[in-house]
């Protein structure tokens, strides 16, 4: 299916290293350009996709970038590649140390696990002073104690914000961007962001789809696959837009700025 375009939309957070991108990589990216996405930030969760999403970056210049990290799933792997990673994450086009953070949910790995690791990652990024690209499920009461322990973090995004409003309100004070995805779509378990998405101050706010999941429930007509690809994030932005008040044009080119300030995406020139 096709998308309205609407245009310049930033997508912050796509797992494009996924292997269900394989087959038809370079049309997923065309038909994301087509439908108004000019840039992405390429997910990188473990040392193997971080290595992925980079040399996707590459080949893509100017249109992708990538993250560095190890996602709280895979804790357990960062003692044996925090080295790797920290070289990876050294390059240009990495330009945001994670996904990292906590998940409590299914704990793959320990929450000391996920803890140590996420301290490390810390480090790093006020090292570099490169952003963070932070996860956070179940674990809100600690994430907020680990970020209050450091007064010199560098800039950070809570990409794909689930939680309720008092938790949302927490990661505002503590000056925190917000990711929004198409869970807003979903009429089971994110209505609620509807109500309190307006609360983000405008300049704090970025989309992304979190592709290849998190397909919005409420496309028309459906799609034949349930795998999300940057081309709907012209519709969570216009569903974010609705939610908020104001129009799609203008969510558009806020987020936009927002994601070229907050990585230092140049901007395109075609």
């Amino acid at each position: 299916m096709s998308v309205d375009p609407l245009a310049p939309l930033i997508d912050i957070g796509i797992n494009l290293g996924h292997d269900s991108y394989d087959a038809d990589r370079d049309a997923v990216i065309a038909r994301a350009q087509a439908a108004g996405v000019r840039q992405f930030v390429i997910t990188g969760a473990s040392l193997t996709g971080s290595e992925k999403a980079l040399a996707i970056a590459r080949a893509t210049p100017g249109i992708a970038f990538a993250t560095a990290g190890c996602h709280p799933h895979h804790a357990l792997d960062y003692p044996a590649e925090a080295e790797r990673l920290e070289a990876l994450a050294q390059d240009p086009l990495v330009v945001a140390i994670g996904e990292c953070g906590l998940d409590y949910h299914r704990n793959f790995s320990s929450p000391a696990e996920q803890r140590s690791a996420f301290a490390q990652q810390l480090e790093v990024a006020i090292e570099m002073r490169k952003p963070l690209f932070l996860h956070e499920r179940d674990a809100h009461a600690d994430l907020v104690a680990m970020l209050r322990e450091h007064d010199d973090l560098p800039r950070a995004v809570l990409h794909c914000y689930t939680g309720d409003g008092a938790a949302l309100d927490r990661y505002l004070e503590l000056g925190l961007w917000i990711g929004i995805t198409g869970w807003i779509c979903d009429e089971r378990r994110g209505l609620h962001l509807r109500d309190i998405v307006g609360r983000i101050p405008a300049e704090r706010l970025m989309i992304e789809t979190d592709g290849p999941y998190l397909l919005p429930r409420d496309l028309d007509p459906k799609p034949s696959t349930r795998r999300n690809e940057p081309m709907y994030l012209a519709h969570i932005a216009r569903t974010i837009a609705a939610a908020r008040g104001e129009s799609a044009e203008r969510l558009a080119a806020t987020t936009t700025a927002n994601a070229r300030e907050f990585f230092g995406l140049p901007t395109p020139t075609h």
